[in-house]
């Protein structure tokens, strides 16, 4: 794919400083898994530096201080789409990017939280805006449903509960998928038609981006993030087993084997499910 943006010109800073748009994260966990995270308060406070605006600790702020490559994924309420890859350099607690993002509407009126912390990357590489193109994902989205039957593991054990199933199968969610690239950057690639064969398998025709699904190799782990218009989210990392012809239909499939919600205020892994841990200290407290 064509990165061929070194800086952000006008248009794109201004693109990305609402609020109100979807912005992904997409980082290294310690394993060197993917890992993607919606970050709506990814934002550009130079032609060459991103910034991503912190009110809540989650793996990714973590992962991204000690691995410091990103990719990244902006979609406006327009459907304009960005994407690039970027380094974390440092943090901050003050300054003008903080003021900013504690100015907005969303975070200076809420009562429970604002930004407390800002992380700055510098800007690698970029492309965009792109539309997205409604008519092959209506199709893809069309030829998944038929063809992810064919797909089933026929194993009657959960990996997915039903939520997150009904979630994945919803057409109206956004879908994304994610791997680790050679050079150890992270590469976002939308996939609004992915579906859910059953609990335990992931399918996509190739019809809409077609060319850069092709680029993952067979046996990648690979993270497919999905999320709703009411921002509810789950996050699975599997398998990417590779493209074959299911029911005639060109496929992708993916073999699920974890589960993560990022949903605040309990994310956390959920598969495989984790044994209970007894509270012995309350440092919050003391």
């Amino acid at each position: 794919m064509l990165y061929n943006l070194k800086e952000f010109d006008k248009q794109t800073i201004a693109a990305f400083a609402p609020a109100e748009k979807i912005g992904l994260v997409a980082s290294v966990n310690p394993e060197g898994l993917p890992h993607v995270t919606l970050i709506t308060s990814i934002g550009a406070a130079n032609p060459k530096q991103v910034t991503l605006g912190e009110f809540c600790k989650g793996n990714s702020k973590l992962h991204i201080q000690q691995n410091p490559k990103i990719g990244f994924l902006v979609l406006s309420m327009d459907r304009k789409m960005w994407r690039g890859h970027a380094k974390w350099t440092h943090l901050r607690e003050e300054g003008p990017e903080y003021e900013i993002y504690n100015d907005l509407p969303m975070f200076r009126y809420n009562a429970y939280f604002g930004i407390n912390t800002v992380h700055y990357l510098d800007l690698v590489d970029a492309k965009g805006p792109d539309g997205l193109p409604l008519p092959k994902i209506i199709l893809s989205s069309l030829m998944t449903k038929f063809a992810k039957g064919g797909a089933a593991t026929g194993n009657s054990n959960r990996i997915l509960n039903v939520f997150s199933e009904d979630l994945f199968n919803g057409l109206d969610t956004l879908k994304f998928i994610a791997y680790i690239r050679n050079d150890g950057y992270p590469e976002l690639v939308p996939l609004l038609q992915c579906q859910a064969a059953d609990s335990r398998r992931l399918a996509f025709s190739t019809m809409a981006y077609g060319d850069e699904l092709k680029q993952i190799p067979a046996g990648k782990v690979v993270a497919i993030f999905g999320v709703t218009m009411k921002m509810e989210d789950v996050m699975v990392r599997g398998t990417f087993k590779g493209m074959s012809r299911v029911r005639g239909i060109q496929t992708g499939i993916v073999d699920i084997d974890w589960v993560y919600n990022s949903l605040p205020p309990n994310h956390g892994q959920i598969y495989p499910p984790l044994p209970l841990q007894p509270v012995t200290e309350w440092g919050d407290f003391g």
